[in-house]
């Protein structure tokens, strides 16, 4: 399955104990922007950059008049010669400014109460949208498998979930000439927009799941839009390559700047170590930033590569690509995860840039996934070291697979262990579903870009283009699939592409697919 999923984040507040995860109590901040979060925000690393309230006991604390001035009285000051006011504007910029004005304001001198109370107004009407476009394509009512878990136990959402014409099946679709699909606009898996992508909005998005735990990550203008079902599991196992033997090395935590030594110092490497450190150490990113342009209530000091890549994994967080102009043309993307890093040998779903090292420094340079260097340099340019950049590396491909026990060290069935059903599926891989021409054994990918077409049966749609294939090792783990998310399950993914490539699978051939897929 092709699927191309991307993101490097984290913020400014982990909320971990010793003995486990510590769920984080909401501040009032995230009410009122203006107001600072009373008692702290069980954030270590917010906290120690807010000053905490103190007795008013010295002179030089109270505030004067002059404290409690108009603060954009600056910007209201008299020209400093008499000759300015025969120049144009009287001396003065009346336009916008990058530097003042937030990103997507419509008027010059646009403060961030403003986009704030229109992005908390204009959520509930951008989320009903968005639940009304999802509704119509897909049954969002999780069936669940009573026995299939991911690595940790969050039961597999069944589907296929995407919604058909009244009295077609998904038999006769697959019939169906991509002219005729194209024709009757008929065709299931169209493209997943973003909630908000106009205005220069977009950026990325966090499930709820994950903002419960980590307020900090919760923007104040959208939410993610799918259900939870649908989600990998929070939070995810983490497995490493140099030490197979331990299995789940998270033990049920979120690594985070706060716990990542004690649980590793004993395992990792020093290198490897402090290339954990900067993957958990936040940087400004678009929406996640001290900035106006943020889309937070609280100022932040940014994400953390491992916000969104949690445990070396993801928990499904979605943006849009940089890769693309105009704003209209670019398309939603999911975060990849980052396990088996270590064998990949291309990077990213368009621009497929040749390491790890320079996928990593060119988002730094760009404030992560946004394409523009403008940008970052108003919200934080970060300009790391190339040894830093190496040692981030190093620890990225530490992280493996989870475990398959039913695969043969060449990445194929054993068929003592494997069910019929199974070794059947696997038969189809290689053969008739043709998965294998982009996802071949052991580690089922091939490290090239491939272009589906999928434009062939979409009316008023333009297709995806060449595309990065992306291991299917571990697959039951990272839902949704394809690039954008747009099918939401393994069974959603047998019938995109049985219907792109023609491949007239039957009803138990899709079944038998399903149940290799599982065993990767």
């Amino acid at each position: 399955m092709l699927r191309s999923k991307r993101g490097l984040f984290t913020g400014a507040s982990l909320a971990l104990v010793a003995g486990g995860i510590l769920a984080v109590t909401r501040s009032a901040g995230a009410q009122d922007p203006k107001a600072p979060p009373a008692g702290g925000s069980g954030d270590a690393i917010a906290d120690a950059q807010t000053p905490k309230q103190v007795p008013v006991e010295r002179p030089e604390q109270k505030k004067t008049a002059h404290d409690l001035s108009d603060v954009f009285a600056a910007s209201k000051a008299e020209p400093s010669s008499e000759a300015l006011v025969d120049q144009p504007d009287r001396g003065s910029a009346l336009g916008f400014d990058f530097y003042r004005d937030p990103l997507g304001a419509m008027r010059p001198g646009t403060t961030f109460e403003e986009m704030y109370q229109s992005g908390v107004a204009n959520k509930p009407k951008a989320m009903a949208r968005q639940r009304k476009l999802l509704e119509n394509r897909y049954d969002l009512t999780p069936r669940l498998d009573p026995k299939v878990t991911m690595s940790r136990g969050k039961p597999l959402a069944v589907g296929p979930t995407a919604r058909l014409p009244k009295g077609m099946d998904w038999e006769a679709l697959a019939a169906m000439a991509p002219e005729e699909i194209r024709r009757r606009d008929i065709f299931p898996y169209k493209a997943l927009p973003h909630t908000v992508q106009g205005g220069g909005l977009g950026g990325q998005v966090f499930p709820q799941v994950q903002t419960k735990m980590f307020p900090r990550l919760e923007r104040y203008d959208v939410e993610h839009d799918l259900p939870e079902a649908f989600l990998p599991e929070f939070p995810p196992a983490m497995f490493l390559q140099n030490r197979p033997e331990l299995g789940d090395v998270s033990r049920g935590e979120v690594v985070s700047i706060n716990n990542y030594y004690r649980l590793f110092k004993d395992i990792l490497t020093p290198v490897q170590l402090d290339g954990l450190r900067l993957l958990l150490t936040p940087f400004s990113q678009e929406e996640f930033n001290p900035t106006d342009d943020r889309k937070t209530a609280q100022p932040t000091l940014g994400v953390t590569c491992l916000d969104c890549h949690v445990n070396g994994h993801t928990s499904g967080q979605f943006h849009i690509t940089p890769d693309i102009r105009p704003e209209q043309r670019r398309v939603r993307l999911d975060t990849v995860s980052l396990r088996g890093l270590f064998n990949q040998q291309i990077h990213g779903s368009k621009r497929s840039l040749r390491s790890v090292e320079d996928f990593t420094e060119f988002e730094q340079r760009t404030a992560y996934f946004n394409g523009d260097e403008i940008h970052a340099i108003k919200k934080g340019m970060n300009i790391l070291d190339r040894i830093q950049v190496s040692h981030m590396a190093q620890m990225q491909n530490m992280f493996d697979f989870p475990p398959a026990p039913k695969l043969t060290p060449l990445g194929h069935l054993d068929p003592q262990k494997a069910t019929q059903n199974e070794l059947r599926g696997e038969r189809l891989f290689f053969g008739k579903a043709q998965c294998a021409a982009c996802h071949p054994a052991p580690f089922y990918l091939d490290n090239q870009m491939h272009d589906l077409q999928v434009e062939r049966f979409l009316r008023d749609e333009a297709g995806d283009g060449p595309i990065k294939s992306f291991t299917l090792r571990g697959i039951k783990d990272s839902p949704p699939y394809l690039h954008d998310g747009r099918l939401l399950t393994l069974e959603d993914s047998v019938e995109f592409f049985n219907l792109v490539l023609t491949l007239k699978l039957t009803k138990e051939e899709k079944q038998d697919l399903v149940a290799f897929l599982r065993q990767l």
